[in-house]
């Protein structure tokens, strides 16, 4: 028999992800996520099983800084996964807070499991290669010199990153994923990118979702120089791709709106 949500569940907004089926709230305080069946590298930021195994696993149910909500059942199916989680109320944390958190999350001790995402950023410029890359910002006129050396200079950009430290991710750092609290960590949801990446990969989505400067962000961070520049290239690249990929869209808005300060300091990374 097909799985069906309960009729006195109600549905909540939706993550994202490629794998999510649908979210609920139920009468009595659980968050019921569906997972569908979709990618299964489990090397792949979009792998469709690691939520729940991210909650199954308990890898990150008490880390430092950042935290899963209590995984209250995982049931697997013929054609997916329920997840079972307690509910989180949403709390106001201020950029610096968050930052402070992914700092201290980024600090802590987590072995890397073999269902970890890797190469989130790799993979999505090779997706963004194959639909033809930033070429709708060049058709647009909004194709800056810095912005076509970052394109030009990409593999160079992932090189680096390689370097720098890997730390442990959400992979999905932004305000809407980061939004309870447990004393001064966050409750964080949609945990589907979640592995070990360059340092400042979280910072970079957050940069990207809040109007606070980069200097004040890696401040509150912890103040490292490496988390610096991996946040100024991953915010950079994600950016930029977002924008061209805006445009190809009926209503595209204005993504390129804040981001020439943190292309030209990404570009600087690539000297």
């Amino acid at each position: 028999m097909p799985w069906h949500p309960a009729s006195n569940w109600k549905p909540l907004t939706p993550g994202t992800g490629q794998a999510t089926g649908g979210v609920w709230r139920t009468p009595d305080d659980q968050v019921v996520k569906r997972l569908v069946r979709g990618v299964t590298d489990p090397r792949h930021h979009a792998f469709w099983e690691r939520q729940a195994l991210v909650a199954e696993s308990g890898v990150v149910a008490g880390t430092p800084g950042l935290r899963a909500p209590a995984c209250l059942g995982v049931e697997r199916d013929a054609d997916g996964i329920t997840l079972r989680m307690a509910y989180t109320p949403a709390v106001a944390w201020s950029a610096e807070g968050l930052a402070g958190a992914l700092g201290r999350f980024a600090g802590c001790s987590v072995a890397e499991p073999d269902w970890g995402a890797r190469d989130v950023l790799r993979d999505r410029l090779r997706t963004v290669e194959r639909r033809g890359g930033w070429r709708a910002l060049s058709r647009a006129g909004l194709a800056t010199p810095a912005i076509e050396e970052l394109w030009a200079r990409r593999e160079s950009a992932l090189d680096i990153l390689d370097g720098l430290p890997r730390v442990p991710t959400h992979g999905d750092a932004h305000p809407v994923n980061l939004l309870g609290r447990e004393g001064d960590d966050v409750i964080a949801i949609d945990w589907e990118q979640f592995g070990l990446g360059p340092a400042g990969f979280d910072l970079g989505y957050l940069l990207l979702a809040v109007d606070v400067p980069l200097d004040d962000l890696v401040a509150a961070h912890g103040g490292e120089e490496a988390v610096r520049c991996g946040a100024a290239l991953v915010a950079a690249y994600t950016g930029v791709s977002r924008a061209a990929w805006a445009l190809t869209q009926p209503h595209p808005g204005d993504h390129l709106v804040g981001l020439a300060g943190v292309v030209e300091e990404a570009v600087g990374y690539l000297a």
